[in-house]
């Protein structure tokens, strides 16, 4: 403890702090994913189901805003080395109203998907379930929870597919699977900012088990296979040219992505290239869009 105390911070500052706490981008990307499966699964934008798909991207958001609030109160200590300037440790938000807020997120999410429908309700448990086994122990296994991760980043599109068609397609299905490669690299690339606090606390990620070096080699691995994976659909010619361009972009990224963690595994690069994927991910998805309704 230090001897000091710290001065309150003033309300803007709080309220900014519970904003970070949430991360809204990614909220965002996660309410998209869930549009992007309805649209590819039906081939268009399904007029016919905007209620249900506005209450599945309000889900998809708040449970994932559940899960990030809950994971910085579990990492409040790993976070006081790593990033000691994010909500918690920095003392803009309090260890007890990260928890409450994340409650409350999580009972808005369910009730939303309670309302899209019984198949949409269980999908929603299962991610929150998932989402809640990695923050509180998951996490320490390293690679098995960063699977967990990515499979939580990956069911959206599922979910999506669900609400328009009541099933989910090949399509959905296989661009869920490139979700889920791309995000587990992101996963495994993160594990190299995060040593130094990951070391202290236990947690064993293929970065703190086998180095830096070893899990470089892993990320590029699952960046290059989510590279593969998104050649099927036009190859099979299940989707159109509009498919192209963005899918270019997209894949152009994770090429260089591969390339840069390989060749500087420093925690300022692994920075880099973990907050770039988020980019590449964000135009896959618009790749996938364009590519089913263009």
């Amino acid at each position: 403890m230090n001897a000091e105390a710290k001065p309150d911070p003033g309300l803007g500052s709080r309220v900014k702090g519970f904003i970070r706490l949430v991360r809204p981008p990614n909220c965002l990307m996660m309410g998209f994913a869930v549009i992007v499966g309805a649209v590819v699964a039906s081939g268009r934008l399904p007029c016919d189901k905007l209620l249900e798909l506005a209450f599945g991207a309000a889900t998809g958001f708040s449970l994932l805003a559940a899960s990030n609030a809950l994971n910085d109160y579990y990492d409040r200590e790993i976070d006081a080395i790593n990033e000691p300037s994010r909500p918690i440790p920095s003392g803009l938000v309090k260890p007890w109203e990260a928890v409450a807020l994340s409650a409350v997120l999580t009972a808005i999410g369910l009730s939303l998907a309670c309302l899209t429908g019984f198949l949409c309700l269980i999908t929603a448990l299962l991610a929150a379930l998932v989402a809640d086994i990695y923050v509180t122990f998951g996490k320490r296994t390293g690679l098995p929870g960063n699977a967990m991760v990515s499979f939580c980043v990956a069911v959206p599109f599922a979910y999506g597919s669900l609400i328009a068609i009541g099933g989910i397609t090949e399509l959905t299905a296989l661009f869920a699977t490139v979700a889920f490669l791309a995000n587990l690299g992101r996963e495994v690339n993160k594990g190299i900012v995060d040593v130094p606090g990951d070391a202290a606390r236990g947690v064993r990620t293929v970065a703190v088990s086998l180095g830096p070096k070893v899990a470089a080699t892993l990320a590029a691995t699952f960046y290059l296979a989510a590279v593969g994976l998104s050649l099927i659909p036009l190859l099979s010619g299940s989707v159109s040219w509009a498919y192209v361009p963005p899918i270019a972009v997209t894949d152009v990224g994770f090429l260089w992505a591969s390339a840069s963690i390989l060749k500087d595994q420093s925690r300022e690069n692994a920075r880099r290239v973990k907050n770039s994927v988020l980019l590449w991910m964000t135009t896959g998805m618009v790749s996938f869009l364009a590519g089913s309704v263009l």
